[in-house]
C-alpha cells in the first residue's frame, strides 16, 4: 500500500462510526429501576462501606483487579518521535485493546501533557486508587527510566514501561533458545547490541540476568562504543561501559568473531560483509520496524549458518510485543503482584523459551501451511496466534510473584486457574486470524464475481495488501476503473475481466471455450449451444467456470445479486463432490468462547433425516478443517422426546439415530433445545446420558433453512458477535456467495475461506 492510501484507510479506520478503538460498557444488569438502585443510589452505599472498612475488598466490589492504565506523555510514541500527548492517544488506544482481545484486561488509556518526571509520577501516583496496574508507554529515555523506578517503590500496584521490557522478555526467550540450537553458553558469548535506547538498555540487562558476561557485551549508540573515554553518556548507558577495546571500535570490526547481533535502532546498517566475519553459527536479531538492521534475505545469503529474528511478522521469529505484555499483567493482576519483578519477568521468559520446544498445536501449523513446526532455527519462539500462551505465560509469572512474596492473592488450584485463562478468551477465539494467516502461507487466485460494488473493491485492496490471494475483477471495466479513481484504491496489476465486453481476442477465445464446456455439461439438462455460450455473458456463470478450468482456484459473489442466482451456476458448472447429496451453507459465529458453527442456513428447504445426517457429516468436515473437534447438537424445540409427534422434533430424533449409527464415537446428539446445547451443566444435571454431556456445543445443526437462518440473522443483529459466512460445502470446488449487505470486513474473511478452501 503506497503512503497515501495507508494514510486513507488508517484515518478512515480510526474516524469511521464511533471515533477511537476501545468503549466501556456495563457488565451488571441494567434493565429496570431495581438494577439500577443498585448500581447507584441507594445500593451503592453497601460495597463503599464494605470497602471503607478494609481497603482490599476494592479487588471484591470493583473493576479495579481487571483494569490497567496504559499512560503516556507522548514523547517517544512509535516511530514519531516526541509528537504530543493528543497525538499519542491512537497508540495508548490501541495498547488498550491488544490487552483486552490478548488477555481480557480492560484498560484506560491516559495522556499526561507533561514532560516533568516529578508531575508525572505524582500524576500516577494519586491515580492509584483507580487501577489493578499500570502499563506506561513511549516516554523518551531517560526519563522513562526515573519514571518507572520511582513509580515502582512508590505504588503498590504492577508498574511495567512495555517499551523497555517487552522486548527484553521476548528476545530474551528467542536468545536462549537460539543458544541452546548451536551449543553456545551465554555466559561466554560475545553480544553486540546496536542502539542504546530504552529497549536496548532493558534488553542487554535481562540478558544479564539470564547468564550473559557485561564484558562479553559491547553496545553502540548513533556515535560508537559506550566506552569510559566517552564524556557524553547519560541515562543508563553508564551502566554498559566496555573498555576492553578501544573507543574507536567501530561497528564493523567488533563484530569479527561476534556470537550474536542485537539490533534496536534503525534499518539497514548492517551490510552482508559487516556480517560475514561473525563466529560460526552466529545469531542475528535485526528488530529494527518496519526495515530491520539487515533483510532476512541479505543475512541468510551472507551467512546460510544463522539464525535470524526480525520483528516482522513475514519472516521467521518474530519478536513481537504481544507475545508478552498481556500475559505478563494477566499474572500479575490475577494474585494481585504489588509490583512486576525482575523474577516475574524472568519467569516469562523460561516460560515463552519452553513453549517453543513443545509440540505446535494443529491450529498453529495449520495456520502457518506447516504440518511439522517445531523447534528449531527458524521456530525459536511461539507464534502469536498460538492458543496457549495466556496458559503458559500468566500462570508463569503469577506463580513468580508468589515466589517472590509480592502476591497478595496467591493462586491455590492451578489447574482451575489455567481453564478460567482459557475460558477467558475461547480456545478457538482466534479463527479469523488463522484462517488469514494460513491463506497467506499459499496464495490463491480468488474470482470476485460482483467487483462493481465498492466494498467488493475496497475488500479486494485489503486482501491485495495483506497477501491473502490474488483477486480477478470481473464486472464492467469502465464502471471499475471509474470506481478504483473515485476511492482512489490502489489495484494496479489485478486482472479486470468484462464477460459481456472481452477486451482482446484471447478474451473472446476464453468465452467461447467456457460456453462450449458449460453446454457439453448441461446438453442435457435443456440448454442449447446458444443458452449456454449466452449464460457466460453473467459473471456468477463465468467466475465459475474459471473455477472449474482451474484458471481461477475459488470464488466469492453474490452481493448484488439474489442468493440462488449465484448458487445455481455453482451447482450447474463445479457441482457436488462425489459422493454429496445436499450442497449446504453454514455461519460461524465468533462469540467470546469460541466459533459456533451453524447450519444449513442458506440452501435447503425440505429436508430428511437422511439428508440432516449427510449435512451434519459434511458440517464436522468443515469444522474439522480448522482444527476444531465437532461438539454437535441436532436442535429442535423438544428434549429427547418430551414432545412425541412433532414433525420436527421427530425429524432431528432420526436424524441423531442415523448419525449415531454411522458415528458411534462422535460427539453428537439431540434432538434438544438449542440453550440445552449450549450449557454443559444443564446437560449433565438432566440428561446425563447425552453424548454432549459435559460438553459445550460447537455446531447447530438446524431442521430446515427458515430456522436456521432466522437463528443466525436474529444473534448477529442483536449482539456483537462477528460473523463469517455463508461457507458453502459440499462442493467440488470454492465457490462462495456473499450475504446482502456484506462488510469489507466479512468480505475479507471469506476470501480467506475460499483461499483455505482452495489450498486443500
Amino acid at each position: 500500500m503506497d503512503k497515501k492510501s495507508l494514510r486513507k484507510a488508517a484515518l478512515d479506520y480510526h474516524s469511521e462510526g464511533r471515533p477511537g478503538k476501545i468503549e466501556v460498557i456495563p457488565t451488571t444488569e441494567t434493565a429496570n429501576q431495581r438494577d439500577l438502585s443498585l448500581a447507584y443510589s441507594p445500593g451503592v452505599a453497601d460495597p463503599c462501606l464494605e470497602i471503607r472498612d478494609n481497603v482490599d475488598e476494592v479487588y471484591k466490589y470493583t473493576a479495579k483487579g481487571n483494569l490497567v492504565a496504559v499512560i503516556s506523555n507522548g514523547t517517544a510514541v512509535l516511530g514519531l518521535g516526541d509528537i504530543g500527548p493528543e497525538a499519542g492517544k491512537p497508540v495508548m488506544e490501541g495498547k488498550g485493546l491488544l490487552f483486552k482481545i490478548y488477555a481480557d484486561i480492560d484498560c484506560f488509556d491516559l495522556e499526561l501533557d507533561t514532560k516533568d518526571v516529578d508531575e508525572f509520577v505524582r500524576t500516577v501516583k494519586i491515580l492509584e486508587p483507580t487501577f489493578g496496574g499500570v502499563n506506561l508507554e513511549d516516554i523518551s529515555a531517560p526519563a522513562c527510566f526515573e519514571i518507572e523506578e520511582r513509580l515502582k517503590k512508590e505504588l503498590n500496584i504492577p508498574v511495567m514501561h512495555d517499551d523497555q521490557h517487552g522486548t527484553a522478555i521476548i528476545s530474551g526467550a528467542a536468545l536462549l533458545n537460539a543458544l541452546e540450537l548451536v551449543g553456545k553458553d551465554i555466559a561466554t558469548a560475545k553480544i553486540i547490541v546496536n542502539g542504546a535506547g530504552a529497549s536496548a538498555i532493558s534488553c542487554t540487562k535481562i540478558y544479564v540476568s539470564l547468564g550473559a558476561n557485561k564484558d562479553n557485551i559491547y553496545m553502540y549508540d548513533s556515535k560508537g562504543l559506550i566506552h569510559g573515554d566517552r564524556d557524553n553518556l547519560n541515562g543508563k548507558k553508564p551502566e554498559f561501559i566496555n573498555n576492553t577495546v578501544p573507543a574507536s571500535t567501530s561497528l564493523t570490526e567488533i563484530l569479527n568473531g561476534a556470537d550474536v547481533f542485537i539490533g534496536l535502532s534503525k534499518g539497514n546498517v548492517l551490510t552482508k560483509n559487516m556480517i560475514q566475519p561473525m563466529a560460526k553459527d552466529c545469531i542475528i536479531f535485526a528488530m529494527a520496524n518496519p526495515t530491520p538492521e539487515i533483510s532476512y534475505e541479505d543475512a541468510k545469503e551472507a551467512r546460510p549458518d544463522c539464525i535470524m529474528a526480525t520483528g516482522r511478522s513475514d519472516y521467521p521469529n518474530q519478536v513481537n510485543n504481544v507475545l508478552g505484555f498481556p500475559f505478563i499483567f494477566r499474572g500479575a493482576l490475577d494474585v494481585r503482584a504489588s509490583e512486576i519483578n525482575e523474577a516475574m519477568k524472568l519467569g516469562a521468559v523460561k516460560a515463552l523459551a519452553d513453549l517453543a520446544k513443545k509440540p505446535v498445536p494443529d491450529m498453529v501449523n495449520m495456520a502457518y501451511s506447516n504440518a511439522n513446526l517445531n523447534f528449531g532455527r527458524d521456530y525459536i519462539i511461539p507464534k502469536p496466534v498460538d492458543p496457549r500462551l495466556i496458559t503458559t505465560v500468566a500462570p508463569a509469572v503469577a506463580k513468580a510473584a508468589m515466589e517472590t512474596g509480592v502476591a497478595k492473592f496467591p493462586i491455590k488450584d492451578w489447574e482451575a486457574y489455567e481453564s478460567e485463562l482459557a475460558f477467558r478468551l475461547g480456545n478457538d477465539n482466534k479463527l479469523s486470524k488463522i484462517i488469514e494467516t494460513k491463506a497467506k502461507q499459499d496464495v490463491k487466485r480468488v474470482v470476485f464475481a460482483d467487483a462493481q460494488n465498492v466494498s467488493v473493491l475496497k475488500a479486494a485492496q485489503v486482501v491485495v495488501e495483506e497477501k491473502i490471494a490474488k483477486p480477478i475483477l470481473l464486472g464492467n471495466r469502465k464502471k471499475i476503473l471509474e470506481i478504483i479513481e473515485e476511492y482512489n484504491l490502489q489495484l494496479e496489476g489485478v486482472p479486470i475481466i468484462d464477460p459481456k465486453l472481452p477486451f482482446n481476442e484471447a478474451e473472446e477465445e476464453k468465452l467461447q471455450q467456457y460456453g462450449q464446456l458449460f453446454y457439453e455439461k448441461r446438453k442435457r439438462k435443456g440448454i442449447n449451444k446458444a443458452e449456454a455460450l449466452d449464460a457466460m455473458r453473467i459473471r456468477s456463470y463465468y467466475g465459475c467456470l474459471m473455477v472449474e478450468t482451474g484458471d481461477a482456484d475459488a470464488m466469492i459473489g453474490g452481493l448484488t445479486k439474489k442468493y440462488p442466482q449465484t448458487v445455481r451456476p455453482a451447482v450447474q458448472v463445479v457441482g457436488p463432490r462425489k459422493g454429496v447429496k445436499k450442497v449446504a451453507g453454514i455461519h460461524i459465529l465468533m462469540t467470546k468462547e469460541g466459533p459456533l458453527f451453524i447450519a444449513d442456513t442458506t440452501i435447503n428447504h425440505h429436508l430428511t433425516s437422511e439428508d440432516i445426517a449427510d449435512i451434519t457429516e459434511l458440517v464436522a468436515e468443515e469444522v474439522r478443517r480448522y482444527n476444531i473437534e465437532p461438539k454437535i447438537a441436532l436442535v429442535t424445540y423438544s428434549n429427547f422426546g418430551s414432545v412425541s409427534k412433532g414433525e420436527s422434533a421427530v425429524l432431528m430424533r432420526k436424524a441423531t439415530s442415523i448419525i449415531h449409527d454411522r458415528h458411534p464415537d462422535w460427539i453428537v446428539d439431540g434432538e434438544m433445545q438449542a440453550h440445552v446445547a449450549l450449557k454443559p451443566e444443564m446437560l449433565t444435571q438432566y440428561y446425563p446420558f447425552s453424548k454432549l454431556s459435559g460438553h459445550k456445543a460447537n455446531t447447530l445443526i438446524f431442521p430446515n433453512l427458515s430456522s436456521a437462518n432466522i437463528a443466525y440473522n436474529l444473534v448477529g443483529s442483536v449482539s456483537d458477535v462477528d460473523i463469517i459466512g455463508p461457507i458453502l460445502v459440499g462442493l467440488n470446488k470454492p465457490i462462495h456467495i456473499l450475504q446482502l449487505g456484506a462488510t469489507v470486513r466479512q468480505i475479507v474473511d471469506m476470501v480467506g475461506i475460499a483461499a483455505v478452501h482452495a489450498q486443500g
